[in-house]
């Protein structure tokens, strides 16, 4: 249930027309219709290839048109495009149990496989013996996809998806229900129609595949005109013919509608009187006290007529906001001439004002996922944003940090200014004194060397005199012993200091 004064749009995509209705809950918790609006989507709207950008295009006219704001939509899929069933399942002990038959039913009834459609059920009421009655619908999981693009495209946020016979039943309910006996209410929309049944809090419903639209197709056929102009036609001087000896008008155009609109009405009244015989007989239900006519075929003139006539009950026009508040704004003349067409979305804008009678959401599980991720997108956006203020709160720190080091690095280099001056310093005084122990070493050495000569030569006479005292000792006759040749070398790893000497002596 939305809060008071919270507002939302309650969309219907018939295949005519497209009906909108934004509700407001007042504080009291009553539905309050703040504006409305009805635009018809011609032939298009019951072509497949067309249907789903006719509709975004039309929803976008009407929202901008009539300056909507809000946000939230319950969208109707079209009866043309939903399979809905009433089964009865056998008595069964473990509620748990339901799911699972009610599953082997779809899989029975469903004319495409469960895995290509959306879903749904509701146990509505038991019978004398003890049998479950249950709704079950199904839509292609496509069709809703292509309303939740729909929605999304004009920044709506899609909260259910029902069914037609679903929101006028909660529609009908709302309105009548102090209604206890049989009551039948026929919508009769361009390309199927809806007929349901109340009694005693029970419903039963079927969907008729008749659609006034094809009053519209006949006529253009028989007239050669466009399908447009004959729906224009049909609705302004269109009615049903009473048929037997009222006279025909005047005017061709008039006369042609009026009977096929007979034509149209008596099929349709054939597959109303056929739910009604199986209403009595296979689902125990009592013999209609009164119908009421609804959707926008329905006002064509004589309709009420031609079904008293036909059923012999009376028949009134369906009043969807007979229990709802009409805001000021809203012209009451105008809406009561196009209530009769308004019954789903008056049953969707309900689901949010209480719990209804008939709650089916056709909503698929991508559709559900995707919503779940926007409901979860303001936390990841959030925690993203959180993310990038840490990033920047550890990049503003580190930056901080670097300042001060800076600083520090500054200071110290201040401080260390001297010390590295006198490091130069002390590092050429050191230079400067290495090289001068370097050359004092080699005056050293040059000093030790200075009596090379002088003991080298010291020696060869020490060692002539030697010499020729050997030789003389030995020959027995004075000798002479003398240097013929001496030269000198630099010896293998000796660096260039030191020279070995070579003598070469003779004797004679």
């Amino acid at each position: 249930m939305l809060n008071a004064k919270s507002n939302f749009l309650a969309v219907d995509c018939g295949a005519g027309s497209l009906k909108l209705a934004e509700f407001e809950v007042n504080e009291a918790g009553g539905l309050v219709l703040k504006q409305y609006a009805i635009k018809s989507l011609g032939l298009e709207g019951s072509l497949e290839a067309k249907r789903e950008a006719l509709i975004l295009k039309t929803l976008q006219e009407v929202i901008a048109e009539r300056g909507i704001s809000a946000k939230e939509l319950n969208i109707c899929a079209p009866g043309f495009h939903v399979f809905s069933k009433f089964v009865k399942l056998p008595p069964v002990e473990d509620a748990s149990k339901v799911s699972k038959i009610v599953e082997f039913e779809a899989r029975s009834n469903v004319p495409f496989p469960l895995e290509e459609v959306v879903w749904d059920y509701q146990i509505l009421g038991t019978t004398a013996n003890n049998e479950l009655e249950v709704l079950l619908v199904a839509i292609k999981s496509d069709i809703v996809e292509g309303l939740f693009r729909t929605a999304e495209a004009n920044g709506l946020r899609l909260e259910v998806c029902d069914v037609s016979p679903a929101a006028l039943c909660n529609a009908f309910r709302f309105n009548y229900g102090d209604l206890d006996d049989c009551t039948m209410l026929l919508d009769i929309g361009a390309k199927t129609s809806n007929l349901l049944f109340f009694e005693k809090g029970k419903v039963f419903s079927r969907s008729i595949n008749l659609g006034a639209n094809a009053i519209s197709q006949d006529f253009a056929n028989e007239s050669k005109l466009k399908f447009d102009a004959a729906e224009k036609l049909k609705v302004d001087e269109g009615f049903v013919s009473l048929g037997g000896a009222y006279e025909e008008p005047e005017n061709p155009n008039q006369a042609a509608i009026a009977k096929i609109a007979r034509q149209f009405m008596t099929r349709l009244h054939i597959q109303v009187n056929q739910t009604l015989q199986f209403y009595r007989g296979q689902q125990g239900g009592s013999a209609p006290q009164r119908l009421f006519l609804a959707g926008g075929a329905s006002i064509m003139p004589y309709t009420a007529q031609f079904f008293a006539e036909k059923l012999n009950v009376p028949v009134e026009y369906f009043n969807p906001f007979r229990n709802v508040q009409i805001d000021p704004g809203v012209n009451l003349e105008e809406l009561a001439r196009s209530a009769h067409a308004m019954g789903e979305v008056v049953g969707l804008g309900l689901r949010n004002l209480a719990t209804c009678p008939v709650e089916l959401n056709l909503m698929p599980e991508s559709t559900l996922r995707w919503q779940s991720f926007n409901q979860k997108k303001p936390y990841f956006i959030g925690t993203l944003v959180l993310l990038v203020v840490m990033g920047f709160l550890v990049g503003l720190l580190f930056k901080k940090l670097a300042g001060v080091k800076e600083e520090q690095q500054q200071k110290l280099e201040a401080e260390l200014a001297p010390s590295r001056s006198k490091d130069t310093t002390f590092t050429k005084v050191y230079g400067e004194m290495k090289k001068t122990r370097e050359e004092l070493d080699q005056v050293s050495v040059w000093a030790h060397e200075r009596y090379y000569w002088a003991e080298i030569l010291s020696e060869c006479r020490a060692a002539l005199i030697r010499a020729e005292g050997m030789e003389r000792k030995k020959m027995g006759v004075e000798t002479g012993v003398w240097i013929e040749k001496m030269t000198s070398a630099t010896p293998a790893g000796a660096g260039g200091c030191l020279e070995a000497n070579r003598v070469v002596l003779r004797v004679r």
